[in-house]
């Protein structure tokens, strides 16, 4: 009997999927798992979106402990002035927006969290 190349194809690709192994995730790098395991969950969830010289964040916070978030925006252009923001306080269950901006092109922009107390 005679395989299509189709045949053939889709046969080697069936094969190759049984043979993968799965996915196993990985606990993140920079955090040693003991000091995951004991420490509270804290710290808002941001989006940031650059759009040309301007900076969006908006930060979510799920936790029960509130956060105070500070953006920060590095401009491109050594003459542009780069910016901190005052903390915000995120209280539980609370999204805040926060914005930012250089005269021309962003280099970098982050998220800076803070218990507060």
């Amino acid at each position: 009997m005679r395989l299509s190349l189709r045949t053939a194809s889709v046969s080697l690709a069936a094969v190759a999927l049984v043979l993968t192994p799965g996915y196993e995730a990985v606990p993140h790098a920079r955090v040693p798992a003991d000091e995951r395991a004991g420490a509270d969950p804290f710290g808002a969830a941001c989006r940031i979106r650059v759009t040309d010289s301007r900076v969006t964040v908006y930060c979510h916070n799920p936790y029960p402990e509130t956060d105070r978030v500070s953006l920060h925006v590095e401009c491109a252009r050594w003459w542009d002035i780069d910016t901190d923001s005052a903390p915000v306080k995120a209280a539980p269950a609370q999204t805040v927006r926060l914005t930012g901006r250089c005269w021309k092109e962003v280099a970098d922009v982050w998220v800076s969290h803070r218990r507060e107390g």
